[in-house]
Parts: structure tokens; sequence; C-alpha cells
């Protein structure tokens, strides 16, 4: 066998202890993985507020009027019988004309005095002019009367339009007068978020006309196990109307 011979430099290659050979950079590996495209967030072109309880502070005794318009046997059944509230003025609807208009003028009264103690709910004002800013239309659905609107109107300085009073019939939680803003604005149901305090009225009313619902529950009152298999169930829930600001900014569209 013919012996082999390198040259000088490549014999040093090998033998050399302190030569290291250059580390090549690896090729980075392909991510193929696709992520998936955020779901595009609805568009929002108006909010509906009711106004006992989310727009002013809460006042009025709802449960002493109801015993007072029902007497307290039939408050007690009729409580047992709709744990997410009591809708009296379909109760009274049935009833002979001189019984309602008893009890017509019994919850008069109790609206009177709660309309002398009258005070706008914290974040209201700031809610409204964030809407502005942003050009989306405001409307009030109330089972209070005419007067009782008129009086929020002129006292805190905001305006609502259409603003509906329990003079509008069907009343909540029928989705009538929600559908009715809607019409009166051309927009579609689906680009609309009704907020209020009640899940019987509110959060019915806006469902069922097909509209986003938002319910103020400041004190956690419908976190209880008798609420959880109602028919309507709001897309979210808030313990003050400072929260609705960040919900619209993270789950709507706000352009104009």
């Amino acid at each position: 066998m013919p012996l082999l011979f390198f040259p000088r430099t490549t014999t040093a290659l090998f033998l050399s202890p302190k030569l290291k050979f250059p580390k090549l950079p690896m090729a980075a590996a392909t991510n193929t993985t696709v992520s998936a495209a955020a779901p595009p967030r609805a568009r929002l072109r108006g909010v509906v507020f009711d106004m006992d309880g989310t727009l002013t502070v809460p006042v009025i005794d709802f449960a002493a009027m109801y015993r007072a318009v029902l007497g307290e046997k039939e408050y007690i059944r009729i409580r047992a019988e709709n744990p997410s509230g009591i809708d009296i003025l379909h109760h009274i609807d049935s009833w002979s004309n001189d019984r309602q208009q008893k009890a017509y003028e019994t919850i008069a009264d109790f609206e009177r005095r709660g309309l002398d103690r009258l005070q706008i709910m914290p974040g209201a004002a700031e809610l409204c002019d964030f809407l502005d800013s942003k050009n989306i239309r405001q409307g009030l659905i109330t089972r209070n009367v005419k007067s009782a609107v008129d009086l929020f109107h002129e006292q805190f300085r905001l305006s609502f339009s259409p603003a509906l009073s329990r003079e509008f019939r069907p009343y909540k939680p029928d989705p009538a007068p929600l559908l009715h803003i809607c019409s009166a604005w051309e927009v579609n149901p689906t680009e609309v978020m009704m907020v209020g305090d009640s899940l019987k009225d509110d959060v019915a009313c806006g469902k069922r006309a097909g509209a986003f619902a938002c319910l103020l529950d400041e004190v956690g009152r419908y976190d209880s196990p008798e609420f959880a298999n109602v028919d309507h169930k709001p897309d979210f829930k808030v313990s003050s109307l400072t929260e609705v600001h960040s919900i619209l900014e993270k789950h709507f569209d706000l352009a104009p």
C-alpha cells in the first residue's frame, strides 16, 4: 500500500490543539403554525339605558310598594313563583278598572317620594360623555312615568332620545320599546346594547329584541343560585357603570 503524504499545513490542522473551527449558524426553524385571526368585533351604534337603579341611584322601596299594591299574602305568593322579580304592571293589567286606578295611585305615590331623592348613578355622566365622543346614540326605556323622565333630563342635563316611559305600550320586558328605538335610529338590534339593573325587565327586553344586554348588579344579587336557570342571561355583567366603558372598548367596534 503506498504511503500517503499530507501537506504540512494540512497536518497542522489536525495536530494543533488550539485551533477551533468556527460554528456555522443554524438555520432558523420555520414556524408553519398559522395563528388564528381574532374574530371581528361587533359594531355598536347605540346604547339604551334603564332609568331607575341604572342611570339613577335606587331610592324606591319596591318591596314595600309591591306589598302596598298586592297585600302581604299575595305578595309572598307571587314572589315565590317569580324569583327573578315581580312584574307588578303585568298583574295590574288584569284587574278591574277601579282596582287598577287604586294600584296606580299607590305606585305613583311611591314614585313621587322617590323623585324627591333623585340622584344620578356614579359613572353615568362619564359614560354618556364617552358615548358622545364616539357618536354612539343613547336611548332610555323605563317603566316609570313620563314626568319622572322629564325631571331626570332637566335635573341632570343629559339627553336620551327616544326616551320611552310606561305610557309606551307594551312596556319592558316586551321587546317592543327597544325595537321601536332601533327603528327610529334605523339600526339593527344586533348593533345595540341594553343596559339595566333588572334581569326580568332589562335583560329580557334586550335579548328578546336581539340586542346585547349588560346587567348592572351592584351588590351581587344575581349571583344567587335562584337565578341560574332564568330564560334570558346577560352578555355582560358589571357592578358599576364605570366598568361599561372598558367593556365597550374591548368587545365592540366603536367607529362611527
